[in-house]
């Protein structure tokens, strides 16, 4: 029976070569010169840390990593930025990335897939969704349908089986 698994991953070396990207444009740019801005990513606890010496630069440097992100093929709905925070003469903000479904989202994702009346079987799995059908056809209108959807994080389909 076709099937296949709907997963939102995030590829941690595209979202190092942006944070790489992002400090060598950092270097370059003439309203950086001087100041103490740095973006560090934490790969262990998939975190980004952003800081600067006030808030509209650490706003800059947001806008700059998004940018290099979407040039690296990585959504920017990974990004869960958090409240920004001064220490001193320093505001860090923590961005967290996304990765991998939650219960809610895979719940959301099950009941759209019931509500407009698919077939197609779909199943919870850890951090993944597994959808089965009996036709391949029938799969592919599912995943077109969840293209369109906006659901706060990009989703991939993978592991299609025939």
């Amino acid at each position: 029976m076709p099937s296949f698994d709907i997963v939102s991953e995030v590829e941690l070396y595209e979202v190092a070569n942006a944070v790489t990207n992002t400090q060598k444009e950092v270097a370059t740019r003439f309203d950086f010169r001087g100041a103490e801005v740095k973006v560090e990513l934490n790969e262990k606890n998939q975190t980004l840390q952003l800081s600067a010496e006030s808030d509209f630069q650490v706003e800059q440097l947001r806008s700059m990593l998004e940018n290099h992100l979407l040039k690296r093929k990585v959504d920017a709905q990974v990004l869960d930025a958090q409240s920004l925070q001064a220490s001193g003469k320093k505001i860090t903000q923590q961005i967290l990335l996304k990765n991998g479904l939650d219960q809610d989202t895979a719940k959301k994702i099950v009941k759209l897939l019931k509500e407009n009346s698919f077939k197609a079987q779909a199943s919870i799995m850890g951090d993944k969704i597994r959808v089965t059908d009996k036709k391949r056809d029938s799969l592919q209108t599912v995943i077109a349908f969840l293209q369109q959807q906006s659901l706060g994080r990009p989703l991939q389909f993978n592991n299609f089986k025939d």
